[in-house]
């Protein structure tokens, strides 16, 4: 809606209007450090009001839901998001007299939620590992929550307005800041609304255009299954509707731990501070653009701020107890080398009879095992939870029909974890109340600890001083 009283002013006439028209900006210090021959640019999404790519979908489909008369005045929005649609809901629904209610896993950082609350909404937190068609999974909830409140449902992976608002302005502005120089954009998928609707823009002006989707190693569009995986907002268990692998000319997986860590290294050598997903798109832009050309301009987008991360990736301490980070040079992995060659770890699956797990606690001479979802291999394992020998036992001294009934039934809660990286001083204290620890390299399980393993780290650690002493008393005599 305008307002005359502001025609020949600066003046934005709402903070609606402030969507879009973001800048883009060349990664000067992180080419020359990375010895990249092409230009390697970032489009800045973060200056959008609610400071991510989502704000443009998400007034495109509260716009198309009112001309289409499924949103009338006063209505409620539900919708199940990672934050950022949810925060541009929030933002063009308070402009417009809408009540919020969003849907969230608890793998979105906490940050997240608190800003969606601020704009006035109310959370819902589900839990991340269940499947998609479960009753507690953040899409069923959602789907529920809809029906009991009479609400609009955006529906960000179906709705076509998703792609089509980036269609109609995130394309054309690529197109207009480079002049239609523009020869490779690479941005993540998720609801693959970004990707699919800049690409349809862009390739119809020049079908040479290469469209890079960055992905997060788990995720199915780069042939996982769907987890796990931490960074959030990218990457799914299902494709979406918008999803058009005929747009898309390359999908590059990313670890975790290297969109993590890209994520910092861009926040500290260039001063722009990026989320996980923009870790994770820098890291595939960085491949791409050195083996492009030195005429080529290669974009990267940066969905959304590092602000929304800083007690995850930007938190030490949260980075080394998932192993993506190293506190001292002794430490929890120097533990796991007194081991020796570890070409086996083992874990059992949810579905397998209990005795199977007794037998390989028995066969091995180990008290606990890892309880594990998609396996194998073990490093893509999805933790459910543990089995005890003693809680195992037990069980089966009350029962013996125990023995036959699968694991999940009598497991209990997944270890308590350590990152491979962190002091043996604190899986010393941890391991006070808990018999073992999971060990996590990059995010993923990498072995089981005990007391039993620091003690020998101890005594190999002892033996090795007494050696070195009587080795270099033999040099002496």
């Amino acid at each position: 809606m305008t307002d005359p009283r502001l025609d020949g002013t600066a003046i934005a006439a709402s903070v609606i209007d402030l969507i879009g028209n973001t800048p883009l900006v060349k990664l000067h210090r992180l080419t020359e450090l990375e010895g990249i021959p092409s230009v390697l640019a970032m489009k800045m999404e973060t200056t959008n009001p609610g400071g991510s790519s989502k704000d443009r979908p998400a007034l495109e489909m509260i716009l198309a839901a009112e001309r289409e008369g499924l949103l009338r005045p006063g209505g409620t929005i539900v919708e199940p998001t990672s934050g950022n649609t949810g925060v541009g809901l929030a933002i063009v629904a308070a402009q417009r007299g809408y009540k919020c209610v969003f849907v969230m896993t608890d793998k979105v950082a906490p940050e997240k939620i608190s800003l969606l609350k601020a704009y006035g909404a109310e959370v819902v937190v589900c839990p991340v590992a269940v499947e998609p068609d479960d009753p507690e999974s953040y899409y069923s909830v959602a789907e529920r929550l809809t029906d009991e409140l009479g609400a609009f449902r955006p529906n960000q992976y179906a709705n076509p307005n998703n792609p089509r608002a980036h269609e109609l302005t995130t394309g054309p502005e690529l197109w207009r800041q480079t002049a239609g120089r523009i020869t490779h954009f690479v941005a993540g998928a998720g609801t693959c609304g970004t990707i699919t609707g800049t690409a349809r823009y862009l390739k119809a002006q020049n079908p040479n255009i290469r469209i890079i989707a960055a992905d997060p190693e788990g995720s199915v569009f780069s042939g996982g299954s769907g987890r796990p995986y931490l960074v959030e907002g990218v990457g799914e268990d299902f494709f979406p509707a918008a999803w058009d692998t005929s747009l898309y000319d390359e999908i590059i997986p990313i670890s975790d731990q290297e969109s993590f860590l890209t994520a910092r290294r861009v926040s500290e050598a260039e001063g722009i501070l990026i989320g996980g997903s923009g870790g994770m798109a820098v890291a595939a832009a960085i491949q791409v653009a050195k083996r492009a050309g030195p005429d080529d301009i290669v974009v990267v987008l940066n969905p959304d701020s590092g602000r929304g991360y800083l007690s995850r990736v930007f938190d030490d301490e949260w980075m080394a107890n998932f192993g993506f980070v190293q506190e001292c040079e002794n430490c929890v992995g120097a533990v796991l080398e007194t081991r020796g060659a570890m070409a086996e770890l083992l874990y059992v699956n949810p579905g397998q009879p209990v005795r199977e797990a007794v037998a390989l606690m028995k066969a091995n001479g180990i008290s606990q095992l890892p309880v594990c979802k998609n396996t194998p291999p073990f490093a893509n394992a999805e933790v459910s939870g543990a089995i005890d020998e003693l809680d195992v036992m037990e069980a089966i001294a009350v029962d013996p029909a125990v023995m036959d009934l699968p694991v999940d039934k009598v497991m209990g809660p997944r270890l308590p974890t350590i990152g491979v990286g962190q002091k043996i001083e604190r899986a010393m204290k941890m391991l006070e109340a808990a018999p073992a620890l999971l060990v996590l390299s990059g995010g993923r399980p990498l072995a089981v600890i005990t007391r039993t393993d620091i003690l020998s780290y101890f005594q190999a650690a002892a033996g090795s001083v007494v050696l070195d002493a009587l080795t270099t008393e033999a040099g002496r005599g």
